[in-house]
């Protein structure tokens, strides 16, 4: 299966650590966040990668070559920033089947597996990791509403009033079916071609769609406090430091 990470963005809410850098060469605990996700998407079966690269993608492009622990990489350019709808329709050209999708800007220690599983087994043209958050944190992902069931009936991006506190996580497998439903999405009020969009079109249209508890943890590395928060968890497995109090 081919994985996707997308690493375009310029990582503003990251300076000063993104002022020589690309947001997903910043280090956590001496590895870049680029490599944290395409170990984890070796480890999960994954025979090539696609990286979306934008800004300084010159410096991603040097330091990974052309393959990583022996998996060929292509590189897909996405010119403008505007969205993860728009930077995943710079692969369209390179997929023909299932595939992964991360975000490369997140640290895992989760069930990722248990997604690809989903996908194997019941071929749904979207799963993905769901966690619960802190109400005021969910304005700051795409937010799952759902039924009396549990299931997913809705799915909005940074809303300013969340209808729950479940967010997608930035862990994914699809079919091609995103594709289309990419090019239907129109700019959201951030200007943004968004992801959740895209999924909420599947909903909509009848597709099959799964989420999937988290189980364990992540970290969207998004300011220079959440990079040091995720040294601090990998250390603490590690048994390096104690753990916080």
């Amino acid at each position: 299966m081919k994985a996707v990470v997308l690493a375009a963005g310029k990582g503003t809410r990251l300076r000063p650590l993104t002022e020589d850098k690309p947001k997903g060469l910043v280090e956590v605990n001496d590895k870049p966040i680029i490599t944290h996700c395409l170990e984890q998407l070796a480890e999960l079966g994954a025979d090539e990668f696609i990286l979306v690269v934008g800004y300084r993608k010159e410096d991603i492009i040097s330091y990974y070559d052309d393959e990583f622990n022996g998996i060929p990489i292509t590189y897909a350019h996405q010119r403008e920033q505007k969205g993860l709808a728009h930077a995943l329709l710079t692969v369209e050209e390179h997929i023909d089947d299932d595939f992964m999708l991360i975000l490369g800007d997140n640290i895992f220690r989760a069930n990722l597996e248990d997604v690809v599983r989903r996908q194997q087994e019941e071929r749904a043209d979207a799963a993905f990791l769901t966690e619960e958050v802190p109400y005021e944190d969910a304005s700051r992902f795409g937010v799952c509403d759902t039924n009396s069931y549990g299931e997913i009936t809705d799915v909005v991006e940074k809303p300013e009033d969340p209808p729950s506190n479940l967010v997608m996580t930035g862990f994914y497998t699809f079919t091609p079916a995103i594709f289309h439903a990419c090019h239907l999405v129109q700019p959201s009020n951030r200007g943004e071609y968004e992801i959740s969009e895209a999924i909420d079109l599947l909903i909509q249209s009848g597709r099959t769609i799964d989420a999937i508890r988290m189980d364990g943890w992540r970290i969207d590395v998004g300011y220079p406090e959440d990079r040091d928060k995720a040294e601090q968890r990998l250390k603490e497995e590690k048994g390096v430091v104690e753990p916080s109090t």
